[in-house]
């Protein structure tokens, strides 16, 4: 496990997680408390938690229901993700979710409500993240009737926390979006999106998200094989003042350096469309630290420390002409 302190001094100052219901309908008292030492412990590192309630980026049932056993799970070396079958591959029908039971949709609910209201006023935790890519492994709007339960259950508790839904669709348009995540959007007190691809294409939604007028963030970016690096976006974010949450982190079990599973099925279908991509098979895709923990690359460690440390010096300036602001209001009034 890398040392707590590895992502403050990388530059981050927050960090998204995406804690399982299984885990907590099975070990619920267990799970409240790893999941309380969890945010603790980044907290004391300076580090705040997006917390993820609902996920659409699921793999197939037969493949879902092998990972709901608890205790150490199997490891496929080799694919993203950790899994020869995972939700990064080609899906023949929906991906699956307990939600769709509703059994366990009743149960679902009130795993949202407990986390939600213990943690309402809690400034260690800055964001909800209502629900992870909706509609995403073919599920359309088979999550919708959940995705909006969250909402009303979480308006109900009036955390201090903003709400979101992140978009996964990478659009430039609004007419590009799933319908689910049309509705997400008008929901959401903060705009978060996902975008793996180029520059000129993340130019592109930031500009129609910028549109809407809320607070925008990047939640997932990141995919060197694509052309979307370090390099070009982490500046870019910058300067747009948008935030970012890059996934991947110290490269492990989890082997997100490698390329989408989705990758080798169409190479494998057809390689020859390959040569004429613009894929690059020789970079990682994810991931900011070998296992050693020595950088990947140390260029992309100092241009996210240089811009995080000027972007935490405008934000104290900032909020020191704000101070300045309204002590001068009052001394008119």
């Amino acid at each position: 496990m890398f040392k707590s302190y590895m992502p403050k001094e990388t530059g981050f100052n927050s960090i998204r997680i995406i804690p399982e219901f299984i885990v907590w309908l099975k070990e619920h008292n267990g799970f409240m408390e790893r999941f309380e030492r969890y945010i603790e412990e980044a907290h004391k590192n300076g580090i705040s938690c997006m917390v993820v309630l609902g996920n659409d980026c699921m793999p197939p049932k037969e493949e879902a229901l092998k990972r709901m056993n608890l205790g150490e799970q199997h490891v496929d070396w080799g694919y993203h993700g950790g899994r020869k079958v995972s939700q990064h591959g080609v899906i023949n029908g929906a991906g699956y979710s307990l939600l769709d039971e509703p059994e366990y949709a009743e149960k679902y609910y009130e795993f949202v409500r407990e986390i939600v209201t213990k943690y309402k006023d809690d400034e260690r935790i800055i964001i909800w993240d209502v629900f992870n890519e909706p509609g995403n492994s073919n599920r359309k709007s088979m999550s919708l009737p959940h995705m909006m339960k969250f909402f009303e259950i979480i308006r109900n508790i009036d955390p201090i926390q903003p709400l979101t839904v992140g978009i996964w669709s990478q659009t430039i348009n609004f007419d590009n979006l799933l319908d689910i995540e049309k509705i997400g959007l008008e929901n959401s007190d903060i705009i978060t999106y996902h975008n793996y691809n180029n520059y000129e294409n993340n130019i592109e939604e930031m500009h129609l998200l910028k549109k809407l007028g809320r607070p925008v963030i990047n939640t997932e970016w990141l995919a060197r094989c694509s052309k979307n690096t370090v390099e070009e976006m982490f500046p870019l974010y910058f300067l747009e003042k948008i935030g970012c949450y890059c996934w991947g982190f110290v490269a492990g079990k989890y082997q997100t350096y490698e390329p989408h599973n989705s990758v080798w099925y169409n190479y494998k279908d057809n390689p020859d469309a390959y040569l004429n991509w613009d894929f690059d098979f020789s970079k990682w895709f994810h991931d900011l630290y070998r296992p050693s923990l020595n950088p990947y690359v140390p260029k992309e460690i100092y241009l996210i420390k240089k811009f995080s440390a000027l972007a935490d010096k405008d934000f104290a300036a900032s909020n020191e002409n704000t101070s300045k602001r309204k002590i001068n209001e009052k001394e008119v009034l």
